[in-house]
């Protein structure tokens, strides 16, 4: 893909069953190797939809829905090689998980569905922990990235929701079996 194409373009998709499409609210390249897009939900008035293509063997993929099992499995793979590395950025998940607040205006939308605000405020905190981008199948920029907009759409749909979290803790603790990581990822 081109530098000049336009992302929102890119990522803009057919619904499924419908005659209309979808252009996302947000869409940003994230190390060269994924595009990540936020789009209007059903579920209420702010509700994102999360979308991304990766970048695999040069060719942009189909557009695909993020699931919490695909980063929770790239998490696991980073703690077996850099256990110590990968709880620094679950604790830096977790901090950001008990500050983030629901979306509940279209202001607000506007200036968390940003890179800055989303991302680049974030580098900082996990600068010392590039070693992980080499572990397991995703960057920390697009872990970051999709943790981000995944705690923004758990909370806005339901700002008591906590399911993001208690997965986040039962990696970090690390005393939790495959079964039990997996259920809580696919919500069973």
């Amino acid at each position: 893909m081109e530098e000049s194409i336009d992302l929102k373009d890119f990522m803009t998709h057919k619904v499924r069953g419908e005659d209309r499409y979808l252009t996302p609210l947000f869409a940003e390249r994230i190390n060269g190797k994924y595009i990540l897009a936020a789009y209007q939900g059903n579920l209420s008035k702010y509700d994102i939809l999360i979308k991304y293509r990766q970048l695999e063997n040069g060719r942009w993929s189909n557009i695909r829905t993020p699931k919490h099992i695909h980063w929770a499995v790239d998490i696991l793979i980073k703690m077996k090689q850099e256990p110590e590395k990968t709880k620094k950025f679950l604790d830096i998940l977790i901090n950001l998980w008990n500050t983030t607040k629901p979306i509940k205006s279209e202001e607000e939308r506007i200036t968390m569905l940003n890179i800055d605000t989303l991302l680049t405020s974030q580098k900082d905190k996990f600068s010392d922990l590039k070693d992980l981008n080499d572990k397991g199948e995703y960057s920390l920029n697009f872990l970051m990235l999709l943790a981000r907009l995944l705690m923004l759409q758990e909370k806005t749909n339901y700002e008591q929701a906590f399911m993001f979290k208690n997965l986040l803790e039962q990696l970090q603790n690390c005393d939790t079996s495959i079964y039990q990581m997996v259920s809580t990822a696919t919500h069973h």
